[in-house]
């Protein structure tokens, strides 16, 4: 693996079968390990591939806040989990936690966890 290639998303840009979305890049996986070395407690979901968009990943804190970005397949999400270690789910078997979407109502209305 060159240094070009540090999370292995050339392969697994390569692979996929989305049509209208762009191919992850590294700047989305280090968005994920930011966000995931700044938080407490992240988990990452995978979220799977479809016709239109790429494989993505969503990182949850403890507290709700999340993100989600392209991660290129699976695999590489589950290696970036496994580094950071972090667990990594399938979306389609487990389902978002709850405080993703507490925390995504709450942003919404305005209001923080202080309220």
């Amino acid at each position: 693996m060159g240094w070009r290639d540090r999370f292995g998303l050339r392969k697994a840009n390569r692979k996929g079968k989305a049509r209208f979305d762009r191919a992850a890049e590294d700047s989305d996986i280090k968005a994920l390990i930011e966000f995931a070395k700044t938080r407490v407690g992240v988990e990452f979901f995978v979220e799977p591939e479809t016709f239109a968009t790429r494989a993505t990943a969503v990182a949850v804190a403890t507290d709700g806040e999340w993100i989600r970005r392209r991660c290129g397949s699976p695999e590489v999400l589950r290696k970036v989990a496994a580094d950071l270690a972090a667990p990594a789910y399938d979306v389609q078997i487990v389902g978002y936690p709850q405080r993703m979407r507490d925390w995504t109502e709450r942003n919404k209305r305005g209001l923080s966890m202080d309220d």
